[in-house]
């Protein structure tokens, strides 16, 4: 039987970072040139972590299924996931955490990405000996989460790392000494 590699699942919370985009960085619905270029996120973790992706992207679509969106997520490699609930439900947290509870039970590492604090729980128990990791914007991640990173579990700036953005976003942020660049401010 042949040996299968091992895989990285990324699972990508698009209204987490949409809506911290648009509402805490941007104070507006981002245009598309602002948005994350998501096809960066699987490249980047392939690169990092040397192993293939399965990219997850989850979306609520309780009224109807956007085809253009969900083609181009297929086209750059990933597998969209829309899902529907009753009101109220928070079907992409639903859904998310139930993927992770399941891929306790599975070979392979993790990168989540979102800042939500929904998931630190499922995040946790998934601090097991895989590689696991968090992608989001530093300054909006949930608090909980520095407790995992502190114990193993890898962080992963969305702009600064991945190099997500086409363009620079308008973010404020601690500045290592060694990266400020006085050019940027004048």
């Amino acid at each position: 039987m042949a040996e299968t590699a091992r895989m990285t699942h990324v699972l990508i919370d698009g209204e987490n970072i949409d809506a911290t985009l648009g509402t805490s960085i941007l104070g507006r619905r981002p245009r598309p040139e602002e948005r994350p270029r998501w096809e960066r996120l699987l490249q980047f973790v392939e690169r990092r972590w040397g192993q293939d992706t399965n990219g997850l992207f989850f979306l609520a679509a309780n009224s109807e299924l956007p085809m253009s969106f969900v083609q181009a997520l297929l086209a750059i490699g990933f597998r969209p996931i829309p899902l529907s609930g009753g009101p109220g439900q928070k079907v992409v947290d639903i859904a998310i955490q139930k993927t992770l509870a399941e891929l306790k039970k599975r070979e392979g590492d993790v990168v989540l990405v979102s800042n939500d604090g929904d998931f630190v729980d499922h995040m946790e128990d998934l601090l097991d000996g895989r590689r696991l990791g968090l992608m989001g914007f530093a300054e909006f991640r949930n608090a909980g989460f520095a407790d995992l990173t502190a114990r193993g579990m890898e962080f992963f700036d969305i702009e600064y790392d991945v190099h997500a953005f086409n363009e620079r976003l308008p973010r404020v942020r601690i500045i290592p000494i060694d990266e400020f660049d006085p050019t940027q401010y004048l």
